[in-house]
């Protein structure tokens, strides 16, 4: 039933459901994972609930899309990429990359808005825009879920265990500093607030991993994350430290005089 193609070429045969009202998406990703590996692919559609059910119990498995390669069964889409030597996460696995596509974008933003209005995207107010749109975004990412992230930030932070009702009003704090930092305006309001959750959120963070030695998972981009608590939370509150005091500074006119000219 399951043999090789022509002239030696690799053959794979793949099941997967194809109905009026679904198309299973691990199906067609298999399908074009199988392709981009050079093997001709007979691609077998279960087109109605009688077929996955009768397919199922013929081959005595519990989802599909089914591979087979060599007269041999392969699995689902995860096991076809174990056997192609590709990489498949853990489910829960620990991953930076939502952090690292968050500041990359924040980043790439900055520098498009210096571009926009300066005419050059590097900037001391690029700077000033990655930051306050990092702090928007970060906050966005918390206010999809609200509850869930105050249940992670209260594993924590210092205020919040004493004051729970401050798990739930931190997003839009850092979102309302943000904003304000990226017009750069209300700097009496957006300082202090960032200026008080950054220090207790950066202090909390260091309590946290470096003496209490706990190992938690970061609030920092949602209560939904994987992202172990420790640098990338503790990059965030000295961020907005950072921001709140460079901001403090210009409104006091203390900046030097580069700092408000490209750089």
């Amino acid at each position: 039933m399951y043999t090789s193609g022509p002239q030696g070429r690799k053959r794979a045969f793949l099941h997967r459901m194809v109905m009026a009202q679904h198309t299973c998406p691990y199906g067609l990703k298999a399908l074009d994972l199988l392709r981009r590996e050079g093997f001709d692919v007979e691609d077998r559609w279960l087109t109605s609930r009688e077929e996955v059910d009768a397919f199922k119990a013929e081959h005595g498995v519990k989802t599909t899309p089914q591979v087979f390669i060599a007269g041999v069964r392969i699995g689902g889409y995860d096991d076809l990429r174990r056997h192609l030597g590709k990489h498949v996460a853990a489910p829960g696995a620990t991953s930076y990359r939502p952090v690292m596509a968050l500041f990359g974008m924040t980043l790439l933003m900055a520098l498009a808005a210096s571009q926009a209005v300066h005419g050059t995207p590097f900037t001391v107010r690029a700077a000033e825009w990655f930051i306050g749109f990092s702090m928007a975004v970060l906050a966005l990412l918390k206010l999809q879920n609200v509850e869930s992230f105050a249940t992670m930030f209260l594993n924590y932070d210092l205020l919040a265990k004493r004051w729970v009702p401050y798990s739930y009003l931190y997003p839009f704090a850092e979102g309302l500093a943000g904003i304000l930092m990226i017009a750069g305006v209300l700097t009496w309001l957006s300082v202090p607030v960032a200026l008080f959750i950054g220090t207790i959120g950066a202090v909390s963070v260091f309590k946290a991993v470096y003496i209490d030695r706990r190992e938690l998972k970061c609030a920092c981009v949602g209560g939904s994350s994987n992202v172990p608590l420790g640098f990338v939370s503790l990059t965030e509150n000295l961020m907005m430290i950072a921001m709140a005091v460079w901001m403090a500074l210009g409104a006091f006119g203390l900046l030097p005089a580069w700092a408000h000219q490209a750089m």
